[in-house]
């Protein structure tokens, strides 16, 4: 019996065992779906049970399979006939669906194709000398493998930066150092100032989440720039993209040309009366082609220059959640700092964090009660302190890149070794893909990218079983 280990049961881990327990790429087949917690199809992005967190992307364009684009609309319909194409759902709602999905393949799986679930930290893949891999999980138990995927999602976020004799406060209990935990924010006492480092998507969350526990105190959100997400539109006329415009782009591969290009092309837009959105989405498609067609130069320089305004412009709030951020920002109730943190000063009374504004040179602080990290995912892969990728960089086996996005992957999502050998029998999928395609985050390219690594284990399973039935025969 061949056995593909997924490890991650989140959106890729759980739909790539939807793909093979469909179509398996061979028969007897063992499916085993290996997960940190005894949630499946949940991850950070689904578990939450919180009412305002709701799908950044519209009920319409969430089908989870390819060719099933409008699966998890039919899906929200059922549990409420009002949902529409446009709407904006639940989170909570989009993890039943996926779970359903799972637990539908695993009841029709064919004969000859088996599905386990299993609930366990993984700290180390040991390759074996025959092919495969064996696969080691912390309570001792061992499972052998012949093809492993990597789909860990977003990791818990790193602290945010300041000097070396400031760190202690990280570990004091006004600090929240992962929002997610789900008791995270029982710490946070409503009747006192808060201050939110990070002013993203998951600050967004956290703000909302708050609000909806009671929170009457001013809430302070504080990043470099003080950048905050853009809202979706209301869809009410069909989207016009510039067709032309990845063409301009690609004619000067250079972050500067990029940022250029689709300025221009916002300025046009707006003066016919149309949406800057439309030119976003006009190179949706071709990302991961403008990504790679920049030098390790440019994209660095995007990095450094562009990254933070493209984020807020690209990956959007729902507009309703928008207009409720708008509001609070227009009450004052949240309160937008740009700016630096410069240190804490704790004693048993008060919590005073010291901060400068941007371009400015005067130290001021607030007084609150508590600091939450609102940084979004530590997704820097040459800082992580994960059992599981310290072991594979020490095997030789994983190759962080040089921008510290993901890993090194090949065309085939096959990892590549410390000699830049594509590893047969280890794939990835998920967000670590971001130095190879960079968009590697909503489920439309996601639900992409799993397709692919599917159709690639059918091919090289399927390959492998007919060489050895023309060899036997």
């Amino acid at each position: 019996m061949t056995t593909i280990a997924i490890i991650g049961a989140g959106f890729c881990g759980t739909t790539l065992a939807v793909h093979l327990l469909r179509r398996p790429p061979v028969t007897p087949l063992n499916v085993v779906l290996i997960n940190r917690s005894g949630l499946l199809a949940r991850g950070v992005a689904y578990g939450t049970r919180t009412a305002s967190h709701v799908l950044n992307v519209p009920a319409a364009r969430m089908g989870a399979l390819p060719g099933e684009e409008d699966g998890f609309l039919q899906f929200a319909r059922r549990q409420d006939p009002k949902v529409g194409g446009a709407s904006f759902v639940a989170r909570r709602a989009y993890g039943d669906y996926l779970e359903s999905l799972l637990a539908d393949a695993a009841v029709r799986a064919g004969s000859g194709v088996r599905f386990r679930a299993v609930v366990g930290d993984v700290n180390r893949i040991l390759p074996l000398a025959g092919g495969g891999a064996r696969i080691l999980l912390s309570n001792g138990d061992a499972i052998g493998a012949e093809r492993v995927v990597l789909s860990m999602g977003n990791y818990a976020p790193g602290d945010p930066p300041v000097a070396a004799g400031q760190r202690s406060f990280y570990s004091s209990p006004r600090y929240v150092a992962n929002p997610w935990r789900p008791d995270a924010l029982w710490v946070v006492k409503p009747e006192q100032p808060v201050l939110l480092i990070g002013t993203g998507l998951t600050m967004l969350d956290i703000a909302l989440d708050l609000r909806e526990r009671g929170h009457a105190a001013p809430i302070y959100a504080l990043s470099r720039r003080g950048l905050v997400p853009q809202a979706h539109r209301d869809l009410e006329t069909p989207p016009v993209y510039d067709e032309q415009l990845p063409r301009r782009m690609l004619a000067q591969p250079t972050a500067r040309n990029y940022l250029r290009a689709m300025r221009e092309a916002v300025i046009v837009h707006e003066r016919a009366g149309r949406d800057w959105r439309d030119v976003i989405g006009a190179v949706r498609a071709v990302t991961p082609q403008l990504w790679q067609a920049l030098p390790l130069r440019e994209r660095q320089r995007f990095l450094r220059h562009v990254r933070p305004y493209w984020e807020t412009h690209r990956h959007r709030c729902a507009p309703a959640l928008g207009r409720r951020l708008q509001a609070e920002i227009d009450s004052g109730a949240l309160a937008l700092i740009a700016g630096r943190i410069t240190g804490y000063d704790e004693s048993v009374e008060a919590l005073h964090v010291r901060f400068r504004r941007r371009g400015g040179k005067a130290e001021e602080a607030l007084a609150v009660g508590t600091v939450i990290n609102c940084t979004g995912p530590d997704n820097d892969t040459r800082k992580l302190r994960d059992p599981l990728i310290g072991g594979l960089r020490e095997d030789g086996l994983l190759r962080v890149d040089r921008l510290g996005l993901g890993f090194e992957i090949d065309e085939h999502y096959a990892l590549l070794d410390h000699d830049g050998r594509a590893t047969p029998w280890l794939h990835y999928v998920g967000p670590f893909l971001k130095y190879r395609d960079w968009e590697a985050t909503a489920v439309p390219e996601l639900r992409r990218h799993v397709a692919a690594l599917a159709a690639v284990l059918h091919r090289e399973l399927g390959g492998a079983r007919e060489a050895i039935a023309g060899f036997a025969s």
